[in-house]
Parts: structure tokens; sequence; C-alpha cells
């Protein structure tokens, strides 16, 4: 998890980007790394494979405020969408403070994004981390393609939510990114947290900053 550096006085967070090949994991970095001031980024890294590239950086946020005195600084990672490099997946995970799920919207990828979903489930208990328990977010990229499907039908088979144990948390909680909807709700007598989910276009930039700000402000949360 996160590592702390006395002599720079910088808490070390890594996020991961994951999602099946294509999505916009890349994207989103690459769009995030322009962004970024340059006297507050590192290098770019990418190292490719035969059909994408994995790419890491790392920044420091002037807008996050400190935690007892420390800086913050994020790494973020991407991780190879195809299912054949699993392996480098699971090392990029090792480690991790948050995750973003970048799901590819398009109605005939919705497979590929299950897969991938599930294939993160069972790399973070490998890890022996509990995803239920982790700061994480869902991005649905490629909102503006017009066999994108419904953002409904995306939550209901990406972000069903999981029941809460902890008699103290059920009470409804309202998602502030979507007027209307909420984070916790009761449903047949069952209490579901869901994650914060966002939509997406990354090529263009929309919901990349917004995604990125909530898994940052989430991991804040859980160091402090």
């Amino acid at each position: 998890m996160s590592l702390i550096n006395y002599a720079s006085r910088e808490i070390n967070c890594k996020l991961v980007y994951y999602g099946p090949g294509l999505g916009g994991k890349t994207t989103n970095l690459e769009y995030i790394y322009e962004k970024v001031a340059p006297t507050a980024k590192g290098k770019l890294i990418s190292l490719a494979t035969e059909t994408e590239r994995t790419l890491f950086f790392d920044f420091l946020p002037v807008d996050l405020g400190t935690i007892r005195g420390f800086k913050t600084r994020f790494h973020l990672y991407t991780v190879p969408g195809q299912v054949y490099y699993n392996a480098s997946r699971k090392l990029i995970l090792k480690g991790v403070d948050g995750v973003v799920f970048v799901a590819d919207s398009q109605v005939e990828r919705m497979e590929a994004n299950l897969e991938a979903m599930q294939n993160l489930y069972d790399n973070m208990v490998q890890h022996g981390y509990d995803l239920t328990r982790l700061p994480f977010v869902i991005q649905y990229n490629k909102r503006d393609l017009p066999n994108a499907a419904p953002i409904r039908e995306l939550q209901e088979s990406l972000n069903p939510g999981w029941p809460i144990e902890d008699p103290a948390k059920h009470r409804p909680v309202p998602d502030p990114d979507r007027p209307g909807e909420f984070l916790v709700y009761e449903q047949d007598g069952v209490w579901i947290e869901r994650v914060p989910s966002f939509e997406g276009v990354a090529v263009q930039g929309v919901g990349v900053f917004d995604t990125l700000r909530t898994i940052s402000k989430r991991v804040l949360k859980a160091l402090g």
C-alpha cells in the first residue's frame, strides 16, 4: 500500500487503471499527463506489448492539500488489457491504493468488460485485497459512440453493488455525481453499496479528471 518518504515528506500512493483492451486506460493517462504542470510530474514511461502499451508516471497534485504535514504523490499505472498478459496485470496491482476500472461503453464490448472485471476481482483476491474495502471508481468511456450501451445496463452489469454488513452504514447516500441516484440504498430489505461512476470520452478529456479527482479523494480519505 502507500509508502512514506520521510526525507521528502511525501506519501506515495499507487493508482491503477484497469479494464478491457483498447477501452481507454492509456488515453486517460495520456490526457492527465498532458494537462499536469511540468514541474509537478515525473517522466511518462511506456512499455509496449504486441497490441497495446502499459504506461506509468507520477505527479504531485497541488490542490489536494497535505496529510499530517506530508504531501501526497500519486503514481498512475495502466495494465495490459489482453488476458494473456495477466502476469503483468497481477504484478502492477501489487501495493495498489486505488483502482479505476475503465469500461468500454460499446454494446459489443460488454463481454470483454465483464471478463476484465472478473479478472480484477480474482487478481485482487490473490493479493489478499478486498476490492469492496479499497478506493474504487468506474469510468464508462466512449459515451460519444452511437453503439454505446445505456448507462443503466452498464451499471447493472458492472456496478451492481455489494451488501453492506455494518448496520451503522445502513442509510441512503446520494450519488453527488448522478442526481436522483444513490451510492448506498436499500433494495428488498438489503442495503447495497455501489462505487462512484462517471461517463467519459477520454479522447476529448470528458470525465477524465472527474474520475481522477474522485479516486484521489477516496485514497486520501482511506489514509486519513
